[in-house]
């Protein structure tokens, strides 16, 4: 029987719809913010998300791409939240606070992500390949914000102090830094903290 060459293909992760990627995405986002990458094997994932470890080789190959499907989806997600509910602010305050909102919400809801997001970074200083995934992933709601904020100056809702992309790399550059300290210090009143990068992101934006 022949049987064909192996392609770079068959390292790309296989397309999974419906439930069942559904349950191994959500596995796998809990477990890495229990145990870390390293800790999550495939046998912990299969588990908590009731199909055979079989099917994650199959799909997914190593633990470290599906990680990335992860990310991914929830970045996928989030975006496009994101971009409608911003494309609504009709002032730079408006803006800031759909934002705030935006990331205020993925700390008290699902700081889960944020831990994911982290144990991806931290991977990609060691991993090539992963790298790369997590600059794309980056890229994306930079690239988001960025867009919006130059169609909301265009349109005259609100003036953008520097290039947008420089701008938005700033504003998410602040919530990646609140949500380690949320995150970190859970127990500790964080409202001042809260104010001063409102304050700080404030003064990227104002109204025309």
């Amino acid at each position: 029987m022949n049987v064909p060459a192996a392609t770079s293909t068959e390292t790309e992760p296989r397309s999974l719809a419906g439930d069942k990627a559904q349950r191994i995405v959500d596995a796998m986002r809990s477990s890495v913010a229990k145990r870390g990458v390293a800790g999550s094997t495939f046998d912990h994932v299969a588990r908590e998300a009731g199909v055979s470890r079989g099917l994650l080789h199959y799909y997914f190959g190593t633990k470290e791409r599906l990680l990335t499907e992860v990310v991914r989806h929830d970045c996928n997600l989030r975006m496009a939240l994101l971009d409608q509910q911003l494309r609504g602010a009709q002032t730079a305050d408006d803006f800031i606070g759909l934002l705030a909102a935006w990331m205020k919400n993925m700390v008290d809801v699902t700081p889960d992500f944020i831990v994911v997001v982290f144990e991806m970074f931290t991977l990609a200083q060691r991993n090539e390949d992963i790298s790369r995934e997590y600059v794309e992933l980056m890229r994306q709601p930079r690239e988001t914000i960025a867009r919006v904020l130059a169609a909301k100056q265009e349109d005259g809702v609100l003036k953008v102090h520097g290039d947008p992309e420089g701008v938005a790399d700033v504003l998410l550059a602040l919530g990646d830094g609140l949500g380690l300290r949320l995150i970190g210090e859970p127990d500790r009143d964080h409202e001042s903290t809260m104010e001063a990068a409102l304050h700080a992101a404030k003064s990227l934006l104002s109204n025309t």
